[in-house]
């Protein structure tokens, strides 16, 4: 406890807030994702498909649970950004990855391997490499101070950028391939992701201002990045249910992770700057328990159909049998992610 005590006090005050509302946001979102897939396949039995552009899924009590579950949890993530850089906050979605992987080979017998449990091993050793070698939270004043990062030219090209892919996507790639490749729908979530974060920081600047007596909520720049939050997530949750609805669970998860991490770290250190506030030795710590991260995320996708000791063709049999018990057929999209691969 001493050496708990020491370590916490070696940290920011505001970063051990922002710490312990990620761990707990990672705890919700994790289960609301095995919540959410098994409403998504009560509803894809008797009504069409989130997959094929059908909306039943709205109808599944099961759903709802799961989908509070997951507001729950950004909510949690929303005030955790409010008191902790990005660069320490959204890495600990591994630890989401984790409790997925588990929940979905208990309750949706999607099996998980020996190496599938290495890989979540080394996400909690990157994710503590990154939390003990964080920046601390930058010290803002103003929801004005937000906005004048967000407009500097470095960060508008990101947001040009981002804008322009996505577009490309929804547009050319999802209508083609969204039901063959797995990026295409991930590839929406993640960019739009990145904007997302950035915008809730804002808001939970704000409010964390507000509520400690410099009212906010006058300035429009607070609503502003408010219509961007709603825009964004809105967004996101549309094509994550998609992608939910057409790959195993245990493949968007950690691919989901490691896209959206990294293009949320990307947008942080353009637009808030956090390097600026590290030496060398941190940032290249960091880098390394991200990339750590990264290869527990690699490895649970790589094992994601094995089990210790059955070959390949087995278990898929044996999946798909489960499946039709269930009276749910996922066998084409789960022969689709086969071929896939983590670029």
């Amino acid at each position: 406890m001493a050496a708990v005590r020491r370590w916490s006090e070696g940290m920011a005050s505001d970063n051990v807030k922002g710490l312990v509302l990620a761990l707990s946001s990672s705890l919700f979102i994790g289960a609301s994702f095995i919540v959410k897939k098994k409403g998504l396949k009560k509803a894809g039995a008797s009504g069409i498909r989130a997959g094929s552009g059908g909306y039943s899924y709205l109808l599944e009590p099961l759903w709802w649970v799961g989908m509070i579950t997951m507001v729950v949890g950004e909510i949690a993530n929303f005030a955790a950004y409010a008191f902790a850089p990005a660069i320490l906050v959204t890495p600990l979605g591994a630890l989401s990855i984790i409790i997925s992987a588990a929940l979905a080979h208990i309750i949706l017998r999607e099996k998980l391997h020996t190496f599938g449990i290495l890989g979540c091993v080394l996400c909690v050793v990157g994710s503590t490499a990154i939390v003990l070698h964080a920046p601390p939270e930058r010290q803002i004043e103003s929801v004005t101070e937000v906005w004048d990062l967000a407009t500097e030219p470095g960060f508008l090209f990101y947001a040009l950028l981002v804008l322009t892919a996505v577009f490309i996507l929804i547009f050319h790639f999802v209508p083609q391939y969204g039901q063959s490749h797995i990026m295409v729908y991930i590839g929406v979530c993640s960019l739009v992701g990145s904007i997302s974060v950035m915008s809730v920081k804002a808001v939970g600047i704000a409010l964390k201002l507000t509520f400690s007596g410099m009212n906010q909520l006058v300035y429009p720049q607070t609503w502003a990045f408010t219509l961007v939050v709603v825009t964004c997530v809105v967004t996101q949750m549309n094509y994550l249910n998609k992608a939910l609805d057409t790959f195993n669970t245990a493949v968007v998860s950690p691919i989901y992770y490691v896209m959206f991490t990294t293009l949320t770290i990307l947008a942080s250190v353009i637009m808030f700057k956090d390097w600026d506030r590290q030496n060398p030795t941190q940032i290249i710590t960091e880098m390394c328990g991200f990339v750590t991260i990264l290869s527990g995320t690699f490895l649970l996708h790589k094992t994601k159909d094995m089990v210790d000791g059955t070959s390949l063709t087995s278990m898929s049999m044996r999946q798909l049998k489960h499946e039709e018990e269930d009276g749910f057929d996922e066998s084409i999209p789960f022969k689709r992610q086969d071929s896939l691969r983590i670029p």
